[in-house]
């Protein structure tokens, strides 16, 4: 739909306004600037929603204001860090190492005994009690605890793990990452 030139003719008459109420909330000229624009910008893309005869500064400073307000609400989520020193301390360990052992993790799992597997599944990963557990097993507490306690056992020897160093990230990783597990 096209607009028509009476509402272009007051788009424009309204904009020394828009910019005034603009400075006096962004408190810089030019952030003032940017959200005049991004307020006309707003408004010729919604011109059909405007009604005829209704107030169209009235209209126009409610866009502005809401979208002073969305600015501000999306700068309280920003961090500045214009030299880079909040970049340079991020470092994250490369996710194909976790993809892999986790299916590592998966076959070794699967290789432990209906009962043991069922064991710690319940109580490592569903995060039941051990009587919980039991219950749901129709066992007693010992059982559980014995169940899981072979399967932990198990799963160490399939996977190969022998101490703390041998989670998170490799020797190479942990140099770049900064981590000192390796």
């Amino acid at each position: 739909m096209a607009v028509s030139n009476a509402f272009r003719a007051d788009l424009l008459a309204t904009i020394p306004s828009l910019r005034a109420f603009a400075v006096s909330l962004a408190q810089n000229s030019d952030k003032a600037d940017d959200l005049v624009q991004e307020t006309l910008v707003k408004a010729w893309d919604k011109h059909e929603s405007f009604q005829p005869g209704t107030n169209l500064k009235a209209w126009l400073f409610t866009i502005l204001r809401n979208e002073f307000y969305s600015q501000m609400r999306k700068r309280g989520r920003e961090v500045q860090d214009s030299d880079g020193i909040m970049t340079s301390r991020l470092a994250v360990h490369p996710s194909q190492h976790g993809q892999v052992d986790l299916r590592d993790f998966r076959a070794a799992l699967e290789q432990l005994p209906e009962d043991q597997r069922e064991a710690i599944i319940l109580i490592g990963a569903s995060g039941f009690s051990y009587e919980e557990a039991a219950e749901i097993c129709n066992c007693a507490v010992g059982t559980i605890k014995s169940r899981v306690s072979r399967a932990r056992s198990k799963l160490q020897d399939i996977l190969q793990i022998s101490g703390d160093t041998d989670f998170g990230p490799d020797s190479i990783s942990a140099q770049v990452t900064g981590s000192n597990a390796a």
